[in-house]
């Protein structure tokens, strides 16, 4: 049979009630769920999890009402981590799920039913201390949605296209867009109805900027719910949470505006400098898991006639991988990061007086999208001899440029705030936590930028920072890597390992919770004061 043949039958199937329930009883027995979506893992743990959540939990639940929503085997097994956790802490946990396995295929509806059975199956254990809510089980609300969940549909299918094909530019007739926004809108019409019903007092949610975990967000903050979204990076015991916030937005207002003033300790400077130096040469630090730089550090001279440099100012230009969720809607003035590196590279292409080199990002050998080298020689197809462009599989080491660099441009990169450390003037033209903090140069504008950008170049030197702006970028920069991450036990690319470390009664227990307890209850919606938290 013809795999469209197949899929037509499924399709049919799909539309019968109990078809699918039947065939899972029939044949699950023989041969299991044969897809990538499996919880094995979570299977084989759950029992004891569960057991020791309860024998931490009260009776009744006194805590806040909770709605965890989690979709994608990797997220509901961390998901049901989390709220074992939560049950386990007193709250009243329900578990929303959708059971894709996959965000930018289609599934027939069967499979998706099979999927459905074996997710209820699989989280049946935990339903001794929380709830686990099907949202396909839930009547869809009526079309048309309201406006507000209609644009943030259109607007999440967007930020689905470019993050999934890695570009700026999006097609609403491709078929990745069409495929999002028929999920997305499913999604909406799901969760609308029921977060109207259950009420929740906080819904969590990983992410909360893409696919149907950036629907679930919009939907909440239409419906006034409070939201807290999370999301992991290269550090080990540790998560980002914002509350109301999407937490790729980075927002690190309040934490800034809350610590500013206090005192930057010389431990606070040795613990940034030992993590810097550790970026620098490309070595794994503490709890750093990624390597920042995929060549040893030369010193700058050695780049520079490495690269050909002369003695001309040179400005370091470092880009961002295209679709990266850090990237998505972070425009100032430009209508995307590509037209502004097109724009700049094209002002230095008539500024012969000085040279700029552009390092794009090394994140771009991981991925399949277009490449900031073609981006730019769309506009300049001959590279005029003062513009070098780093390649991505190239061995150069973005700091010995630092060293000799007269000035910086960043999009959203972290390398930007890297560069007003070392005292160089760097102008900010995207949407980044550092941006406004006092040590960088942010335009509104592109009179704003080209302005700015021809002022310092007619005396870099003169406009380095002052002592006062290092050492606020320094502190800004401790705040950032060692205060603004939570504490939290299992991150989501190591869920297991560090599951095993520190199991669920381990984490629940006075020690367990002397460390971790916060974070959760941050995540519940408790409020995160910045004043009073460690």
């Amino acid at each position: 049979m013809k795999p469209s043949e197949k899929d037509l039958i499924k399709g049919i199937l799909g539309e019968i009630p109990l078809s699918a329930e039947l065939y899972w009883i029939l044949r699950r027995p023989m041969h299991g769920l044969k897809t990538r979506y499996r919880l094995d893992e979570l299977e084989k743990r759950l029992p004891q999890m569960v057991e020791q959540a309860a024998a931490s939990a009260p009776a009744k639940p006194t805590g806040r009402k909770v709605v965890v929503f989690t979709m994608l085997h990797h997220w509901v097994m961390h998901t049901t981590l989390m709220g074992v956790a939560l049950a386990g802490l007193g709250y009243d946990v329900h578990q929303a799920y959708l059971p894709h396995g996959e965000w930018d295929k289609t599934i027939n509806r069967f499979d998706l039913r099979r999927q459905d059975l074996y997710t209820r199956q699989i989280l049946q254990p935990t339903e001794r201390v929380m709830r686990n809510d099907s949202l396909l089980q839930v009547k869809p609300a009526a079309l048309p949605l309201p406006a507000e969940v209609t644009a943030a549909v259109q607007q999440v299918t967007d930020f689905d296209t470019q993050y999934t094909l890695q570009v700026e530019e999006t097609d609403p007739k491709a078929e990745i867009f069409k495929i999002r926004h028929q999920r997305n809108l499913a999604a909406a019409r799901l969760i609308l109805p029921y977060l109207q019903t259950t009420r929740p007092d906080t819904v969590i949610i990983p992410n909360g900027t893409i696919l149907e975990f950036g629907v679930v967000y919009q939907v909440a903050r239409f419906l006034k719910i409070d939201v807290v979204t999370y999301e992991f990076d290269e550090q080990r015991d540790r998560t980002w949470l914002a509350q109301n916030a999407e937490t790729m937005r980075q927002d690190t207002d309040d934490l800034w505006q809350t610590r500013k003033d206090m005192p930057f300790t010389e431990e606070q400077f040795g613990r940034v400098k030992a993590q810097y130096q550790a970026r620098q040469h490309g070595v794994k630090w503490e709890n750093f898991e990624r390597l920042w730089q995929g060549a040893p550090s030369q010193g700058g001279e050695k780049i520079r006639a490495q690269i050909g440099l002369d003695n001309r100012p040179l400005v370091l230009l470092a880009t961002n991988v295209l679709g990266d969720s850090v990237t998505l809607g972070r425009q100032v003035f430009s209508k995307s990061m590509s037209e502004w590196i097109q724009q700049t590279v094209l002002y230095f292409a008539g500024r012969p007086d000085v040279q700029l080199v552009v390092r794009v990002h090394p994140g771009e050998q991981l991925t399949y999208g277009p490449s900031m080298v073609d981006v730019i020689h769309a506009v300049l197809p001959e590279i005029p001899e003062n513009i070098h462009v780093i390649g991505p599989r190239e061995k150069v080491n973005s700091y010995d440029i630092i060293e000799i660099a007269a000035m910086g441009l960043a999009y959203t990169t972290t390398i930007g705030m890297e560069m007003a450390m070392n005292g160089l003037p760097v102008i900010v033209a995207g949407q980044v936590h550092y941006r406004n903090r006092g040590f960088t140069y942010d335009p509104a504008t592109w009179a704003e930028y080209y302005q700015t950008l021809g002022k310092i170049l007619l005396d870099p030197n003169a406009h380095r920072l002052t002592r006062e702006q290092v050492e606020r970028a320094w502190m800004y920069a401790y705040r950032f890597f060692f205060e603004f991450p939570r504490p939290y036990p299992w991150h989501l690319d190591r869920l297991w390992s560090d599951y095993d470390r520190l199991p669920m009664g381990l984490v629940l227990s006075p020690e367990g919770r002397a460390r971790y307890e916060a974070t959760f209850r941050h995540l519940a919606g408790e409020p995160l004061d910045w004043a009073t938290i460690e």
